[in-house]
């Protein structure tokens, strides 16, 4: 695993700031993703730059190799480009994982923004480079005001962002709100915030881009698995020692869990088994993942967990 190096914090976003907009995984669901993504960099005050081929499509992927890569790097070498905001996630980045100019980074630092498949990326960045990176949402996605909320406090404010706030109840009974955070463990635990993806972390495990988690708080989330495949990704890195010394554990959402179709274990099962040994505060149930109303996380930055409280603060600026 990796230590990662000293922090790099990327500039702040603000009115004018020119982000390039790139698709280094899977390709568009919808005719209109790329222009929603430009319209919402401008309700935010951003300048969209499209790469090239954010269009493109070859299968399951966003192009080719060679096409997604080129306008990511085109994007991470750009002096003028502020931050660099993946339009999706899907799958297609680890394929391009070890091309990426991470150098370019030393000389022209940027937020780098996206989650699901984009972990990969935002992790192999932060372990590479010390840059801090974003878990946040997608270009091509609506931002309720709750998300923009956390977005613009992390990503345009050069101080610490405190506490997130939590969602608040749901008034809808025909639309009713996930259950309040859970707590598995209790207690108090500080150490950089690293995390994302649990599917595409425990890909990572022996690549020089898995980070080193002794000492840290570890957010994990993720889409359409079902609770023993959890289990399993779960016991990987439990088994491969990527858990070892970790100081606390911030659980997502789980969302779109299919079926195990023969009684399976349930969700506080599985991860009553495999963290709950380990003896840190573990909380779950946090507005992390595949939901339209989350926070962005800075990876790399100091935070602070409190289980009992189900409470996550961020304890230093995530931008300068």
């Amino acid at each position: 695993m990796t230590r990662s190096k000293t922090i790099v914090r990327p500039p702040k976003l603000g009115p004018g700031s020119r982000v390039a907009i790139v698709a280094p995984s899977g390709p568009c669901l919808e005719p209109d993703d790329l222009a929603r993504a430009v319209e919402l960099c401008e309700r935010l005050g951003l300048v969209a730059q499209p790469g090239s081929h954010a269009l493109d499509r070859l299968g399951y992927l966003a192009g080719t190799d060679a096409h997604r890569l080129r306008d990511l790097n085109v994007a991470l070498r750009d002096p003028d480009v502020q931050a660099v905001w993946c339009l999706r996630g899907g799958y297609g980045v680890t394929r391009i994982l070890d091309q990426v100019d991470y150098g370019a980074l030393d000389s022209a630092p940027k937020a780098v923004i996206g989650y699901s498949d984009i972990t990969a990326l935002l992790q192999a960045i932060t372990a590479t480079t010390g840059l801090v990176t974003f878990h946040g949402p997608t270009a091509r996605q609506a931002m309720p005001s709750f998300t923009r909320r956390h977005f613009e406090k992390i990503l345009c404010h050069p101080t610490a962002a405190g506490r997130l706030e939590h969602l608040p109840a749901s008034t809808d009974v025909l639309v009713p709100r996930e259950p309040r955070v859970l707590t598995l463990t209790p207690g108090r635990a500080e150490g950089r915030l690293f995390g994302g993806n649990l599917a595409l972390l425990q890909c990572l495990i022996g690549t020089p881009y898995m980070p080193d988690l002794r000492g840290a708080i570890l957010f994990l989330e993720d889409v359409n698995e079902a609770h023993y495949r959890i289990d399993r990704m779960l016991a990987h890195l439990r088994m491969a020692g990527a858990l070892d010394g970790v100081a606390g554990i911030a659980i997502g959402r789980f969302s779109e869990v299919p079926s195990d179709g023969d009684g399976g274990l349930g969700l506080h099962e599985v991860l009553s088994a495999h963290l709950g040994p380990l003896g840190v505060p573990v909380a779950y149930g946090l507005p992390v993942g595949h939901i339209p109303e989350q926070w962005t996380l800075p990876i790399g930055v100091r935070a602070r967990l409190d289980a009992a409280a189900g409470e996550l603060e961020i304890l230093e600026p995530a931008v300068s």
